[in-house]
């Protein structure tokens, strides 16, 4: 109850307070950014052209193609930042959803990007789907769920190991709110037949805390474990991946340490932050931080007495900012008998508190391991994102222009996990009711279709038709060659492990599961 009056003061502060001008507006607004860079952006209907959005202008000095729109209303367009490659012209050409996003402009809650960002973060959603949790236990006992979405017609709760769908691994924020854009990803997904299941951290979404011990933020190990399980269970099934906000980190660090061994075929962050030593140390504006640190007290209390052993709860209950917070957590700035504390494995001296803080974000760091990452990541971010903050010093431009297996599609508009889209035929010219709740969301119409979830879909089952037409077209050349079908297998699969006539019933513990499989397969 709490949170909610806080965020509805927050909310009328913002309305009546914060100028206008800067959330809501009619007119074009000039790409600086992407001029500045060099950056051509593309209308929807040239979006199949024949080069990279992300190609250099000429030396002809030629401006960027700007695209018509109607009257009042802004272009429908989206930059795909990206190396220009094979799998970037692919994209291009098969992937229309990318170039088909109109954004909500005029007097209306919806054109918005703080309001829009805070109503799918925190308003509640009636979701026709349910969640069947498996508890996970790990190396040193500790708990991490898996949360997987079934139809509430459904009446059979789990799916059979011997499935062929595609599980979608869903990570969310790192704060563990299961928000209303996670919800209506996980009906899409199944709409569109695979198997969503949302992961949850140590004391996350009810999740027992077992051990006194949180995961920190860029730590893939407890993650890793929950990817192996997955494969066990549903090892016919290719497995993607997608992050939400701060949850990318988490993310980004398990597909850089585990590289090709990810048995990840693509995956997306939505709204993801990048630099996130920055993010904590500047971060949004105070009443947002002050919001969110709230919100993570508010989770971690339960534990207050669990976590006095090891860490002074006064000064982790005291703190006012997220910075605060995840020094008081995992920094050990508040650790009991000693003001700082060296981080666990490197000694058992003390240090300077900055030290320590800079140490933490060189073991979690989401971008530390970027060039180890073997699978294409799209990442659907807006210039206007009230939480992550300026684009141009928040995005790393250079890590889209270079590394050929990582995708920028930048909007103008969206917000932090919103990108409310109105139809194209208002979007045409059709007239709009001022201050209308409930424009709609994407050109199929659908008021509860996010415009980032179509990409999301999309994007998957263009990189998986491309590497199937490579994996063929490799083979057809290793027969032309003489080499029969030596080179084949299976088109497109990552490595997985050999699968057994059946599992322990109801087995959640992850090591005996590897146990029980090593002594099969011997």
């Amino acid at each position: 109850m709490l949170e909610w009056l806080v965020a509805l003061c927050i909310l009328i502060l913002v309305v009546f307070i914060w100028p206008g001008s800067k959330y809501f507006g009619t007119g074009h607004q000039p790409d600086a950014l992407l001029q500045g860079l060099g950056v051509s952006r593309r209308p929807a209907k040239d979006w199949t052209g024949g080069r990279c959005v992300s190609d250099r202008l000429d030396n002809s000095g030629a401006q960027p193609v700007s695209g018509g729109a109607a009257p009042g209303q802004e272009a429908r367009t989206a930059a795909l930042v990206c190396k220009p490659s094979a799998l970037a012209n692919y994209l291009q050409k098969h992937c229309r959803t990318f170039g088909n996003y109109w954004p909500v402009v005029g007097w209306t809650w919806r054109a918005s990007a703080f309001l829009q960002s805070v109503y799918e973060a925190c308003w509640p959603y009636e979701s026709s789907v349910q969640f069947v949790r498996d508890n996970l236990q790990l190396s040193d006992d500790g708990l991490v769920s898996l949360d997987w979405a079934v139809p509430s017609y459904q009446k059979r709760r789990r799916t059979s190991s011997h499935s062929t769908s595609p599980v979608l691994l869903i990570i969310p924020n790192s704060f563990g709110k299961i928000t209303r854009n996670v919800l209506k990803l996980c009906e899409m997904a199944l709409s569109h037949g695979y198997l969503p299941a949302v992961f949850n951290r140590r004391g996350h979404n009810g999740t027992p805390l077992t051990t006194i011990k949180l995961q920190q933020f860029g730590d893939p190990s407890d993650l890793r474990e929950a990817v192996r399980y997955i494969r066990y269970r549903q090892p016919a099934g290719r497995l993607y991946a997608v992050s939400e906000s701060s949850g990318s980190g988490l993310l980004l660090s398990y597909l850089g340490e585990c590289g090709s061994s990810s048995y990840v075929t693509a995956a997306v962050c939505l709204s993801p932050v990048f630099r996130c030593q920055s993010w904590f140390e500047n971060g949004p504006c105070w009443p947002l931080q002050w919001v969110l640190a709230l919100y993570q007290k508010m989770c971690l209390s339960r534990y207050r007495t669990a976590l006095g052993e090891i860490m002074q709860t006064d000064a982790l209950f005291s703190s006012c900012s997220l910075r605060a917070v995840e020094e008081a957590l995992f920094s050990h700035s508040g650790r009991v008998g000693c003001t700082q504390t060296v981080p666990t494995g490197t000694g058992n001296g003390c240090s300077n508190t900055s030290a320590a803080w800079d140490a933490y974000w060189e073991r979690n760091e989401p971008l530390r391991d970027v060039d180890e990452v073997a699978i294409p990541v799209l990442s659907v971010c807006a210039k206007d994102d009230p939480i992550r903050g300026d684009a141009q010093t928040t995005l790393p431009l250079e890590l889209f222009e270079t590394n050929p297996h990582f995708f920028l599609l930048l909007t103008e508009r969206g917000g932090h996990c919103g990108f409310s889209a109105q139809s194209e035929r208002r979007a045409a010219g059709a007239p709009a009711a001022f201050g209308s709740a409930a424009a709609p969301h994407a050109a199929t119409g659908s008021s509860d279709t996010n415009w980032s979830h179509l990409v999301v879909l999309e994007f998957f089952r263009a990189t998986t038709d491309f590497f199937n037409a490579e994996e063929r077209a490799k083979q057809l050349a290793a027969k032309r060659r003489g080499l029969g079908a030596a080179g084949g297998g299976r088109a497109f699969r990552h490595r997985s492990v050999s699968t057994c006539k059946r599992v322990p019933a109801c087995s959640h513990n992850i090591h005996e599961i590897y146990n029980w499989q090593r002594s099969y397969t011997r």
